[in-house]
């Protein structure tokens, strides 16, 4: 890539009470290497667990502002308005991308010239970092390999933490709609899929935490409400693509409700002292 193309990153990171976490977020953002441009950006609600002290502590190494604010969409929307790269994205503050993450998004972008959108493959962590549900990344990976809109209006397979897009876009399709305030993402996506598919890297580009506290590990169910309420909007009117998403989110919902009920019967067994 010559000097006149490379390509510029701009990264937001929404934030509020996150001190436990944002600074893993932060360092594996600006960990990353290669022939490309980053502009990265904290937008934080007004935190007060350290969040701030954390944030000064980088100098100038981001951008960063701590304000009140409407919460995590508007908090984004903010960031994304504010920005100058010529694609976009945001990592939330408990998730973290993984060693030569943009780097390989760049390479895709200059590879597709054509192409809108890119995203990769996810790994599942706990608040320790330790690998889980690998299960069900190899189901999202599976059903990225064989997007089509039709399938992405049944349900949403596509790692937020991962997908990257050029910024001109939200000048046609706009910006984060708040009234999806758990599945606005995947609003977001079926837009961008309406306008032509993305490239999809067989690569693991970033980890999404999961854990008792986090947003979709705590509204997992209301999530998948939203998400059936999304697709009528992009899809067609009509029994059978209501059906089918219903029946694909209510499996789903069912399987996380499953492993629920499994974690909490082990909790309560009793452990054997060492």
């Amino acid at each position: 890539m010559t000097a006149a193309a490379r390509l510029r990153f701009s990264i937001v990171t929404p934030s509020y009470n996150q001190a436990a976490f944002i600074g893993r977020t932060i360092d594996s953002v600006l960990g990353q290497t290669g022939e490309f441009d980053l502009d990265y950006r904290v937008i934080d609600g007004g935190s007060s667990d350290g969040t701030v002290e954390l944030l000064r502590g980088y100098g100038a190494r981001i951008a960063w502002l701590s304000e009140r604010d409407a919460g995590q969409i508007d908090a984004i929307n903010k960031g994304l308005r504010a920005t100058t790269g010529d694609v976009v994205g945001w990592v939330n503050s408990d998730d973290v991308l993984l060693p030569g993450a943009l780097g390989r998004v760049a390479a895709a972008f200059a590879a597709h010239p054509e192409v809108e959108w890119v995203h990769g493959r996810c790994r599942i962590i706990d608040e320790h970092d330790r690998t889980m549900r690998r299960w069900v990344s190899a189901y999202k990976h599976y059903r990225c390999r064989h997007h089509t809109f039709a399938n992405l209006l049944t349900e949403n397979y596509i790692s937020q933490m991962t997908a990257f897009w050029r910024r001109g876009v939200h000048d046609e399709i706009g910006y984060l709609d708040p009234a999806f305030d758990l599945a606005f993402d995947y609003d977001l996506f079926l837009r961008l899929a309406r306008r032509g598919a993305p490239v999809y890297l067989d690569d693991e580009l970033a980890c999404f935490r999961m854990y008792g506290e986090s947003k979709s590990g705590a509204g997992f169910t209301a999530q998948l409400d939203q998400a059936v309420a999304i697709a009528a909007r992009h899809g067609r009117p009509g029994a059978w693509l209501r059906m089918r998403t219903r029946a694909k989110q209510l499996a789903i919902d069912n399987i996380y409700r499953a492993m629920r009920m499994a974690r909490a019967a082990l909790d309560r067994v009793p452990r054997a002292r060492p």
